[in-house]
């Protein structure tokens, strides 16, 4: 299969978020956009396809030294490299960027809770916010530099609501995002995440987790005048966020068993929404 084809099937299956976001983005740069969001799904999923957090590392040092022969002009075999490399060309992507987010997601093979909300805030900057950086390098590198700290903010704000839409599966794995300062100050720990036990003071940290998400949009709505429309696919699927946040309101405790989804076709709606008003 071409590699880019299997980029986007990788990306449609995978990552509906991005995958709607990108079809507003000219078919030029598509394939670009692809080829990031498909090298985030094949980094991220590594702690779900091992049992061993060894295996793990391995996986991750192999897409490290991909990265290093990427860089050295070395010709790729594996489809998702193959077209990663031509996005890092068409962007010309800093490698550090594309290092640290594989550096990041090694937190995710343990079970290590999150210490603090700096720190969750530092992993969603090399992960959520820096994906969104370079796609904005892909689509117009003068542009992008212009959006970088609303890039920045955005991530994180998206980051958070997809890491707390993602609670149910991150328990059953016994992993805690929940930062450890934030539950320490409820009387709570990393065990009551995960047992969903001490419900009271759970509920709080978890409000206080969505008015953080609510400072980062409107922190970044006010840098809104540095993405420029050419950069604005980048930036599409962070108007979900929203939605999203309405759904963690309601929801409350049960999100800790039952998520926050929205419906494909509101999806198709608020990113065709956003991408008529260019905004988020």
């Amino acid at each position: 299969m071409d590699s880019d084809q299997y980029c986007f099937d990788l990306v449609r299956a995978g990552d509906k978020d991005r995958f709607l976001a990108s079809l507003f983005a000219p078919e030029v740069s598509r394939k670009h956009l692809n080829a990031l969001y498909a090298f985030n799904i094949e980094v991220s999923r590594i702690p779900e396809l091992v049992s061993d957090a060894t295996v793990g590392e391995i996986r991750y040092q192999w897409w490290l030294d991909t990265i290093d022969a990427i860089y050295n002009g070395e010709e790729q075999q594996h489809p998702v490299a193959q077209s990663l490399a031509a996005a890092i060309e068409a962007g010309d992507l800093p490698k550090h960027a594309l290092q640290n987010l594989v550096k990041a997601k090694i937190f995710d093979l343990y079970s290590d809770p999150m210490q603090s909300l700096t720190d969750l805030e530092g992993y969603l900057g090399e992960t959520s916010s820096a994906l969104i950086q370079m796609a904005s390098l892909v689509l117009s590198r003068k542009e992008a530099f212009e959006s970088a700290e609303a890039a920045g903010l955005v991530g994180v704000a998206y980051g958070l609501a997809g890491l707390m839409r993602s609670l149910p599966r991150h328990r059953a794995t016994g992993r805690c995002y929940v930062p450890l300062d934030l539950l320490k100050q409820r009387d709570a720990s990393a065990a009551d995440v995960i047992g969903f036990d001490n419900e009271a003071s759970l509920n709080i940290v978890l409000s206080e987790l969505r008015e953080k998400i609510r400072l980062r949009l409107d922190q970044a709505r006010k840098l809104a005048w540095t993405i420029k429309p050419a950069v604005m696919p980048a930036f599409l699927h962070v108007s979900l966020t929203e939605a999203y946040l309405k759904k963690l309101d309601a929801g409350r405790g049960n999100v800790m068993k039952a998520g926050a989804e929205i419906a494909f076709w509101r999806k198709q709606w608020l990113l065709w929404k956003a991408a008529k008003t260019e905004s988020f």
